[in-house]
């Protein structure tokens, strides 16, 4: 499961959040994210990126907590796992997800620009700990990332009553080095808009290629998150949108945030 934007991001005073993000938590500082997600896919993309029909229909259901601490104003310690369960045309599991363990720290911060650094160390699980990977495959993970951000005012064209007042851009890459599986390019892209203190409208892009010519993918997905006081609820949808030895999967996702 991927605890999509789900993470402290402060843009020029405003928090809004990413997992992993440019923006790390002030000290003391928590926030808290129950995510639940269903993906469903008929078809795969085949080894030259094609779609195809998969022998049988797949189904892929994960609910994970994600949480991080501020333990200084310069460092955010992370948590996060998931239960999955599932089935397709070969298994039909159940059971814990990895889970990881991270520090984040914020090499750069201006009013309203930032840069991070995370790494983080992951234990497989029982369930699917890579998309592309039947389940219980993997032992071990280290991710070191890199995260720089940027917030901006609302372009004059779009500004007013119906318009967003504040917007953001964030991009992530990432490397992942694996025990059981094989080590992985990551890079993921967020677009935020802010409606008012209120609403909050993401456009996302999630990324990866695989070290030996294997698998490869990209999903996109949209959500709507609406603030009230120290919780938020999110709602949007995914889908892959392009890969190679990869299902293509779409269906919806839920969070419940909150901050402390």
């Amino acid at each position: 499961m991927r605890i999509a934007v789900l993470a402290g991001l402060a843009l020029a005073g405003t928090t809004t959040v990413a997992e992993a993000g440019a923006w790390v938590q002030p000290k003391g500082r928590a926030q808290v994210i129950a995510k639940a997600e269903v993906m469903r896919a008929t078809q795969g993309y085949d080894r030259d990126g094609a779609p195809a029909l998969l022998p049988a229909p797949r189904e892929d259901r994960a609910a994970g907590i994600f949480a991080e601490y501020g333990v200084t104003d310069r460092l955010t310690l992370q948590v996060k796992g998931d239960w999955q369960s599932g089935e397709d045309a070969f298994v039909d599991y159940s059971g814990r997800g990895p889970v990881e363990v991270g520090l984040t720290w914020q090499a750069w911060r201006d009013d309203r620009g930032a840069v991070s650094l995370y790494a983080g160390y992951a234990w497989a699980g029982a369930g699917r700990n890579a998309g592309y990977a039947a389940p219980g495959v993997g032992e071990q993970d280290w991710e070191l990332r890199v995260s720089a951000g940027r917030g901006f005012g609302a372009p004059a064209p779009v500004a007013g009553r119906w318009g967003p007042n504040r917007t953001f851009v964030e991009v992530q890459a990432a490397r992942r080095m694996r025990d059981g599986l094989p080590d992985e390019v990551r890079a993921d892209l967020t677009l935020g808009a802010h409606f008012g203190a209120n609403w909050l409208v993401l456009a996302q892009a999630f990324g990866g290629v695989t070290d030996d010519d294997g698998a490869r993918w990209l999903s996109a997905e949209t959500s709507v998150v609406r603030h009230l006081g120290d919780w938020s609820l999110q709602a949007g949808w995914r889908r892959t949108v392009g890969g190679r030895e990869t299902p293509l999967a779409e269906g919806p996702v839920v969070a419940l945030w909150r901050r402390f």
